[in-house]
């Protein structure tokens, strides 16, 4: 934890921001959206050539594709990992071309109808909000993470605090948990947001696993007792609440906010691209109706907003601020607009390195790490 205060010398006034994406879970709910993503298919390809990776943005823009991988087209480069979701009415016509166009593939899911109600079909109890009760297993809805947010906040009053922050755009509370011990009020504090893309649903399941695992280890384990006893942390298990509600509800792949365009019938904006730091620049698009939108105007979104004022309200306490996305494994930090190098890169690169050392040692999975710049 020594990134989170001074570094060589030098004061935290840069505030690392290290993004990390985790494998999914299979979900545990009963939702079957109505069978709208029956036949769909999900297809992984990696371009050889960029020729091959201009092809698949053309079709990708033509087909009107769900990209899952990487997150913007603009991204697609001859060696890209390329994961993406097609609907029935367009597999066909996108399973030609690539084979017209001798674009090597592979067919990940088949019909993505049947993985969802194979998922669905585990029948779990989701409802027990008691540490011991709680299944950390599964996915849970907002309605579920918000009561057990409530039961901690009531049932762990010494190292619990929940408040609010403001209302999403339907009007939804944005909670926070405030993890730590209480004593002087300016204590150094990490800032930690999962849920930012509602159907990343492996985020939120994070953020309340990682709170269980500090409440059940605070008196065992020496390093969680002294980390929750000199720091705090600002935990939001659901960024984007609408979002999330609505993919549980409607559309599981949905990935926006859900604010209205009053010039287009396309809702949501990308909350990840509504920052005020180079808002709409590379990786985003002006497009109401794509999924990397970056708003009608920085902070656009009630969301943004209230998490940006927090955090410039706080700004002289919040040493580290972590957002926890998916899908890969990779630990990202600082810059992803340009590739100069952040003033404390030493500090931020040597936490990196023993972080995926860490990851690796317990479940054999080696993530990559460096600059969002480079590595992506």
């Amino acid at each position: 934890m020594k990134c989170l205060g001074k570094c060589g010398g030098r004061t935290a006034a840069f505030l690392p921001v290290c993004w990390l994406f985790l494998k999914i879970l299979q979900p545990g709910h009963s939702h079957l959206y109505n069978n709208r993503y029956a036949g769909d298919k999900v297809i992984r390809l990696i371009p050889k050539t960029e020729e091959e990776a201009y092809a698949l943005k053309k079709i990708s823009h033509q087909l009107k594709v769900d990209l899952w991988q990487p997150s913007s087209v603009s991204h697609v480069s001859e060696g890209t990992v390329t994961d993406i979701h097609i609907p029935q009415n367009g597999s066909q016509a996108l399973l030609a071309f690539l084979r017209e166009a001798n674009i090597q593939y592979k067919i990940l899911i088949e019909d993505l109808q049947k993985a969802l109600e194979h998922g669905s079909s585990l029948q779990t109890q989701r409802n027990r909000r008691s540490l011991s009760g709680y299944n950390y297993e599964v996915y849970h809805s907002l309605e579920e993470i918000q009561n057990w947010m409530h039961h901690l906040n009531k049932t762990h009053a010494g190292l619990i605090h929940m408040f609010s922050i403001g209302r999403s755009y339907e009007g939804r509370n944005l909670f926070i948990l405030k993890l730590g011990r209480r004593s002087r009020p300016y204590k150094r504090a990490v800032w930690i947001d999962c849920g930012i893309h509602a159907r990343e649903w492996i985020g939120p399941a994070f953020c309340q696993w990682f709170v269980k695992e500090a409440l059940l280890t605070y008196r065992s384990d020496p390093a969680m007792r002294k980390m929750l006893n000199h720091l705090y942390f600002y935990i939001m298990p659901v960024f984007n609440v609408d979002g999330y509600h609505f993919s549980w509800t409607n559309d599981r792949f949905w990935r926006k906010t859900r604010s209205k365009n009053s010039r287009f019938r396309c809702q949501g904006v990308d909350a990840n691209r509504n920052w005020k730091v180079k808002w709409c620049d590379e990786g985003a698009s002006m497009h109401p109706c794509d999924d990397t939108y970056c708003g009608p105007f920085p902070e656009s979104e009630p969301e943004v907003k209230a998490v940006a004022n927090f955090l410039r309200k706080h700004r002289k306490h919040i040493r580290a601020y972590l957002s926890f996305h998916a899908y890969a494994q990779m630990l990202l930090y600082p810059y992803s607009y340009k590739y100069a190098t952040i003033p404390n890169f030493s500090c931020v690169e040597s936490a990196a390195y023993k972080a995926v050392n860490a990851l690796q040692s317990v479940y054999g999975v080696r993530y990559r790490y460096g600059p969002a710049s480079r590595t992506l």
